[in-house]
């Protein structure tokens, strides 16, 4: 069960990184955005959705 969640989170985490890469706003970051909690990267992606939006 808990392989499911680790790999369910890891999905996530790509997904959000992927989406913080293609925006633009952290070219060259990726590494720095591998250490992020799932939870740190999706409050990033809202921050840089909500600066898009304006």
């Amino acid at each position: 069960m808990t392989k499911y969640l680790r790999n369910a989170v890891e999905k996530m985490k790509n997904h959000y990184i992927d989406k913080l890469l293609e925006s633009g706003a952290y070219n060259n970051y990726e590494d720095q955005l591998q250490s992020l909690t799932l939870s740190e990267l999706i409050e990033e992606y809202n921050k840089i959705s909500l600066e898009t939006n304006r």
